[in-house]
């Protein structure tokens, strides 16, 4: 019996990871097929796939009222629920549109995305450049109008994921276009930084927790949040000029919205710290303009300075 039992367990670990690679590859012909929709019809699909996901998503939907809670203490809890669950909306409409920008042709995500502001500035800037893109909701909007409007070549910092026949997808959406350079988080930082010298802009996502190493606490909404230096220390070093990005996606079928912001003149100074408060600022008037759209199902607050209780 004993013999029989371990032979079982044996073989669990295989079929787990057989029906998690069918399962995964089910989601992805899901998203293929409907790339095909219309964006008036997979928007709303998308915002109804974020009520089901309010609904189920226990642990989700307690991490972003939690946020809410601690960014904006000055609303109501009924204005904090309605918050969230618009944002849930969003969240829903991110996944389902994810088959979008994965497989759409580069001439209809060019009438979708609506490009406003600086675009051109890194083909005509001749230093190195870093691209400072929060986590909003529409974050691979903004990747892809990097890839269809900038002639210049660019790199990121990739977080691989744990399913790898996601992560092969992952990979082969966001690098369709050509012209960019992903690095494993988990890689040295060498690679990065030879690309960078050799002329690559940096898509650089400042704005998550990735515990204290390299960070310091930094106020974000006014709570002491782990944040990584590494974007004022990069562009000190390299001599780096930083222009923010911001992606949205707009109502219905009126597509997405990237703006390029006006190119930092005061940034980076000496002080690391003084800079990372800087960013955390300015994300913070971006997140005012457009509340729902923030990656508030991300546990921001994770890491507490020592002595301090979890706040989740």
């Amino acid at each position: 019996m004993k013999s029989g039992s371990r032979r079982s367990n044996k073989h669990k670990p295989w079929l787990t990871r057989w029906l998690t690679d069918l399962l995964t590859r089910g989601v992805l012909a899901l998203l293929w097929l409907l790339h095909w929709l219309p964006l008036g019809v997979l928007a709303p699909w998308g915002r109804g796939l974020g009520v089901v996901l309010w609904a189920l998503g226990r642990s989700r939907r307690h991490i972003a009222l939690r946020n809410l809670e601690l960014c904006f203490p000055e609303r109501s809890e009924a204005e904090r629920q309605a918050l969230a669950i618009e944002h849930f909306k969003f969240l829903g409409r991110s996944l389902l549109e994810r088959g979008l920008l994965w497989h759409a042709s580069a001439e209809r995500l060019k009438r979708l995305i609506h490009v406003e502001g600086q675009p051109h500035f890194a083909d005509t800037h001749p230093g190195a450049l870093m691209w400072l893109v929060p986590h909003f909701l529409a974050l691979d909007v903004a990747a892809i109008a990097m890839r269809l409007t900038v002639a210049r070549t660019a790199c990121t910092v990739y977080q691989s994921q744990s399913n790898p026949v996601f992560d092969a997808a992952v990979h082969r959406g966001r690098g369709r276009f050509g012209k960019n350079r992903l690095f494993s988080r988990h890689e040295t930082v060498k690679p990065l930084l030879r690309a960078i010298k050799e002329g690559d802009a940096f898509f650089n996502l400042p704005d998550m927790d990735f515990g204290r190493k390299d960070s310091a606490f930094v106020p974000f909404f006014g709570v002491p949040a782990a944040t990584l230096l590494t974007s004022s220390r990069m562009a000190q070093l390299l001599g780096m000029t930083v222009q923010p990005i911001v992606a949205e996606m707009l109502p219905g079928s009126q597509g997405y919205r990237v703006r390029f912001l006006p190119p930092w003149t005061n940034f980076p100074t000496d002080d690391a710290l003084a800079d990372t408060a800087t960013i955390n600022r300015w994300i913070e008037d971006e997140i005012r303009r457009n509340p729902a759209q923030y990656l508030w199902v991300h546990r921001r607050f994770k890491t507490r300075p020592l002595g301090e209780p979890p706040l989740y």
